[in-house]
């Protein structure tokens, strides 16, 4: 039983492959076995959390695979809605670069020993991020529903939201180091 979480982070990685590949097919039974394969692997980020605290599994490894997992799968689909021209280029260079950068200011806090719990802005971010992508996924299926208006939108919201996390865990892993006394 403790092994769940584990399996649900390493699930949204493998769901990856099936998302990306009906993604790349440019069909439109593609686009929405794409989009269900994406919204399956969203759900496990919820449950993975949930089942680690509930079942009090919670091992260093789960909270490294994480954010890696979410990092892989959002990218992953990012870059393939910029090959469509779905999103702009700035878009995915913003969130890579700040996943970039938190996952080198995670590895230095912990290093240091400093503590920087997942921040509320970097979780709403994600929320977005799952919400908008199936959007774009979907943008032209319906001739009445413009997802992709909406879904754009908010996936530029997000990037907002990213930003402000990513300074704030900055700025938390900064005023960590300040009060670890010299050696």
């Amino acid at each position: 039983m403790s092994r769940i979480p584990l399996y649900l982070t390493l699930s949204r990685i493998i769901l990856v492959a099936p998302t990306a590949y009906f993604l790349y097919l440019d069909t439109n039974i593609g686009r929405w076995l794409s989009a269900i394969f994406f919204i399956v692997a969203s759900i496990t980020d919820y449950y993975d959390g949930y089942y680690a605290r509930k079942l009090n599994a919670v091992s260093n490894l789960g909270k490294f695979l994480d954010p890696v997992a979410d990092k892989i799968l959002v990218s992953s689909v990012l870059i393939l809605l910029l090959h469509k021209s779905l999103v702009d280029p700035w878009m995915v260079i913003l969130f890579v670069a700040r996943d970039t950068i938190i996952g080198g200011v995670r590895a230095a806090a912990s290093a240091d020993g400093v503590l920087i719990d997942a921040q509320t802005t970097g979780k709403w971010k994600a929320a977005l991020q799952m919400i908008a992508i199936p959007m774009l996924l979907l943008n032209d299926l319906h001739p009445n529903i413009q997802n992709n208006l909406l879904g754009y939108g908010l996936l530029w919201f997000s990037v907002l939201l990213s930003l402000k996390s990513g300074f704030d865990y900055c700025k938390t892993y900064y005023d960590g180091i300040k009060s670890i006394p010299p050696a």
